[in-house]
C-alpha cells in the first residue's frame, strides 16, 4: 500500500485539482529536513477549482475540522481550511489548503512558476517554486525561519558551478546565514552591489562583518514576524467569531 502522503498526491492529480504542494512536504523535496504529518497546498480559488478539490477530499474521506468551512470567501480572505483523512490506512493525515498568503504572489503567478517534481508511481507533482516557498515561510513561527535557512543553504550547496545571475541574486535576497552571505559577497562583488539596493543589510556582508550581518538578519526576521502577527490578528478575530457561531449551531459547513 502506498504511503498516505502519496495517496493524497495521486488523488489530487487524479481529480485534476489545481494545487501546489507547499509546507513541510515541499521542504523535504527541496532538501529541507522537516518532518511533518500534515500535507499543505496552495489552491486555485474558483468554482471549478473547489469542485475538483471537493471531489478529491471526498475520495480521501477527508472531513472538515476546526473553522472555517471550505469556501471561496474564507480562502480569499487568507484563512486556511483544514481536513482530517478518515480513509483506510490514512492514519488521520491532515490536509491544509490556502488560497491567499501574506506577501506571497497570487495563485496564477505561483502556478506559472511551479516546479513539477517526478515521484515514483505518482508522476509529476506540482510544487511551489523555491522562491515562493521561502516567501511563504516568513511567518511568526521560529521553526519556519529555521527551515527557511535550511532551504537556502541546501540550494546553495547542491547548485552547480554554472550559476545564473538570477540564482545568485536570489541567494543575496534570501540567504540567512551570515558566513555564507559574507563569502557570497566576496565572490560576486558586482552582484552584491546590485542586491544591496533591495537589502541594505548586505553592506555588512560586503565589508566582511559576519557578526553585524547576523545582528541585522535577526532584526529583519523580527520585523517579518511582527508583520505576520499583525496580519493574523484580524483573521484570528474572525476565526473566533466562526467558532462561536459553530458552537451555537450557526455556522453551516460547505463539505
Amino acid at each position: 500500500m502506498s504511503s498516505p502522503i502519496h495517496r493524497v498526491l495521486s488523488t489530487f492529480l487524479k481529480h485534476k485539482v489545481r494545487a501546489l504542494l507547499m509546507g513541510g512536504q515541499a521542504c523535504i523535496l527541496y532538501g529541507g529536513a522537516e518532518f511533518s504529518r500534515n500535507i499543505d497546498f496552495a489552491v486555485m480559488v474558483s468554482d471549478e477549482g473547489l469542485n475538483s478539490l471537493k471531489s478529491a477530499l471526498a475520495e480521501l474521506e477527508a472531513e472538515n475540522i476546526f473553522v472555517p468551512p471550505l469556501s471561496q470567501e474564507a480562502l480569499m480572505k487568507g484563512h486556511a481550511c483544514h481536513f482530517r483523512c478518515k480513509g483506510e490506512g490514512m492514519r488521520d493525515l491532515r490536509i491544509d489548503v490556502m488560497g491567499v498568503m501574506r506577501a506571497v504572489s497570487p495563485f496564477p503567478e505561483l502556478w506559472e512558476r511551479r516546479v513539477e517534481i517526478e515521484l515514483p508511481e505518482i508522476g509529476g507533482v506540482p510544487v511551489m517554486a523555491l522562491a515562493d516557498l521561502v516567501q511563504a515561510k516568513k511567518t511568526q513561527r521560529d521553526k519556519d525561519w529555521h527551515m527557511l535557512r535550511q532551504l537556502i543553504e541546501s540550494d546553495m550547496y547542491k547548485s552547480s558551478n554554472e550559476l545564473s545571475r538570477e540564482k545568485i541574486l536570489f541567494w543575496f535576497a534570501e540567504c540567512r546565514t551570515p558566513e555564507l552571505l559574507v563569502n557570497l559577497a566576496a565572490k560576486y562583488p558586482a552582484l552584491a552591489g546590485v542586491a544591496l539596493e533591495k537589502r541594505p543589510l548586505l553592506e555588512s556582508a560586503i565589508s566582511g562583518n559576519a557578526e553585524e550581518t547576523a545582528r541585522l538578519l535577526k532584526s529583519e526576521e523580527d520585523m517579518e514576524k511582527e508583520l505576520d502577527l499583525r496580519y493574523w490578528q484580524g483573521l484570528k478575530a474572525e476565526l473566533e467569531k466562526w467558532r462561536h457561531e459553530k458552537k451555537h449551531g450557526m455556522c453551516n459547513g460547505v463539505i
